[in-house]
């Protein structure tokens, strides 16, 4: 028995015993309860009700590889080698960087219905229900080598918020890796988080993987476990189909790839600051143990993030710095 099979069953929408789940699977009924146990401490959103069976809240649309695929266009094809559809990892990136050890990985992309040990920036932890959201991780070899990457990150920021923006979600990015939904001028929360790593290969040449998490969804019990305001797609967008939003972002990472070391940051800058969640405003910066509050005033041409405190413009260049909006 795979978690698809129990959750495609319960995706009907009517209640099912644990006895004709386990008839229909092939497992005993104590094998289901298990299992439906474990999803429900997921946050999935599973109903029980004595006498009648189980029976999810909410639909959960399960990811479609062929569906996917068949969306894209005749130029991303080109430029896509593989895509994986898995149902649990221990993170997309890592199973896209144990490719690239493996002479593979670029131009490849997996998607997985879990993940069990999701990563974030700073190795934070990133929490996601199963089939509740999209993880999606996209592997690249650039020629040019790290140097010609600046600002990769945020130019995946925009990609992002421009599909989100094509469905009327109101969005806005967060220097460096975090994608926000706009609720209100003071209201916005974590929608999206960005983690690109690399591979230096001595040829001169550079592996990249880019990950995203995206919250299509979210349950309560999920978001109490979150350490920071978030929010979710549904919240402004009641219906939400995972694999379009999937075949749209797999489609937009592409093209900013293939085009990428030509381009460079300097292609995407305009836009980014259009986006600036915090632009013009006090923001506290925490940069190891130092604190200071600075005016911020958008990104470089590199991807760095320019700050006027007192009489300087300081560049931030990433690594080990948090921001926040200062009140």
């Amino acid at each position: 028995m795979t978690t698809r099979e129990l959750v495609h069953l319960l995706s009907d929408g009517n209640y099912h015993s644990g006895e004709q789940l386990g008839e229909q699977l092939g497992v005993s009924r104590t094998t289901v309860w298990k299992q439906l146990s474990k999803l429900q401490a997921l946050g999935m959103p599973i109903e029980v009700i004595r006498g009648q069976g189980y029976c999810l809240a909410s639909p959960i649309e399960l990811l479609d590889g062929a569906r996917i695929i068949s969306a894209l266009s005749s130029e991303s094809w080109q430029h896509l080698a593989r895509l994986f559809l898995e149902e649990s990892v221990t993170s997309t990136n890592s199973f896209l960087l144990e490719r690239f050890a493996q002479g593979a990985g670029h131009a490849e992309v997996c998607l997985a219905e879990t993940q069990s040990a999701g990563r974030g920036r700073r190795g934070r932890q990133w929490l996601s229900a199963w089939g509740q959201g999209l993880t999606l991780s996209l592997g690249w070899r650039f020629d040019g080598g790290a140097p010609a990457l600046k600002g990769l990150s945020l130019a995946i920021g925009v990609v992002i918020a421009q599909v989100l923006e094509q469905r009327g979600l109101l969005v806005a990015l967060k220097w460096p890796n975090d994608v926000l939904m706009s609720f209100a001028e003071d209201e916005k929360r974590k929608l999206a988080g960005i983690l690109v790593e690399l591979n230096d290969n001595p040829s001169g040449a550079c592996e990249v993987v880019a990950g995203i998490g995206l919250n299509i969804a979210l349950s309560p019990l999920l978001r109490d476990q979150m350490d920071q305001p978030v929010a979710a797609v549904t919240e402004q967008l009641l219906e939400a189909s995972r694999n379009d939003l999937a075949a749209d972002l797999i489609e937009a990472l592409l093209n900013l790839m293939a085009g990428y070391e030509q381009d460079g940051f300097v292609a995407w800058q305009q836009d980014w600051n259009q986006r600036n969640a915090y632009s013009g405003r006090a923001i506290e910066v925490m940069q190891g143990a130092q604190r200071y509050i600075a005016i911020d005033e958008g990104v470089d041409s590199e991807g760095n993030l320019c700050v006027r405190h007192g009489n300087k413009v300081l560049r931030l260049a990433g690594g080990e710095i948090s921001l926040r909006v200062y009140s």
